[in-house]
């Protein structure tokens, strides 16, 4: 099996590199926005900047904790962001645009399976040799687009803080539970994936169904080219 597991992951490595060639250096100017500094309100975790994280390191690619987004996808989420604010929520950004160097650092890892430090936390029911066949790592991202984004709701305090809705699975937590209508999770947290879902639905982001925190804006504008500049 660990021989299969190799040779695949072989593939995948080949298949990344023949792929970066055809990918754009620079995302083009003043596309890029920083979610932080253009949505009032909106808090970014930038989990891969930290090591709160499947991996438990930083991320190549990321060298600031910053969440960026294209301006399209931040002109709808900015309008996501009012809508919750109105009930004393705001959304909490796990992750944006991903350059190609964090998805080839997650293929290295992926291709390590010794290296197993989080698996009780992100992957307890999946061995670390099956994650490429059942599609929770791959060689190239929606995200490296610059259009997707990984996020929650947060409830917020008076005093400027924040507590995350509970949504039954943390995120990244490679497991069937962790897709979007589960029914086998409790029904407060179904309710909390509804209304994220239901908000991001109403102002053009698609949900990807095996990972409740994972959206697409619809009319993206670079729907076939994937990124590769660093966050910064």
């Amino acid at each position: 099996m660990r021989l299969k597991h190799l040779i695949g992951v072989v593939g995948v490595l080949m298949m990344a590199g023949s792929a970066t060639m055809a990918e754009t250096e620079a995302v083009p100017d003043a596309e890029l926005v920083d979610l932080g500094q253009v949505i009032p309100g909106l808090v970014c975790e930038a989990r891969y900047f930290g090591n709160e994280n499947f991996i438990g390191e930083q991320i190549d690619g990321y060298l600031a904790p910053k969440c960026l987004l294209t301006r399209r996808a931040a002109q709808q989420l900015a309008y996501v962001q009012k809508e919750l604010e109105a009930f004393g929520m705001t959304l909490v950004v796990f992750d944006g645009y991903r350059p190609q160097l964090a998805v080839d650092h997650f293929v290295r890892w992926a291709a390590d399976l010794d290296d197993t430090k989080m698996k009780t936390a992100y992957y307890p029911n999946v061995p670390k040799s099956k994650l490429f066949e059942e599609g929770y790592i791959a060689a190239k991202s929606g995200h490296s687009r610059a259009s997707t984004i990984d996020l929650s709701i947060g409830k917020t305090d008076k005093n400027g803080g924040y507590t995350l809705l509970e949504m039954g699975t943390p995120f990244d937590f490679f497991d069937v539970l962790s897709h979007g209508e589960n029914p086998d999770i409790p029904a407060d947290a179904r309710g909390n994936r509804l209304l994220l879902r239901s908000v991001m639905m109403r102002h053009g982001f698609k949900p990807y169904s095996a990972e409740w925190w994972h959206f697409t804006l619809e009319n993206e504008p670079f729907p076939t080219t994937y990124f590769t500049e660093p966050v910064e």
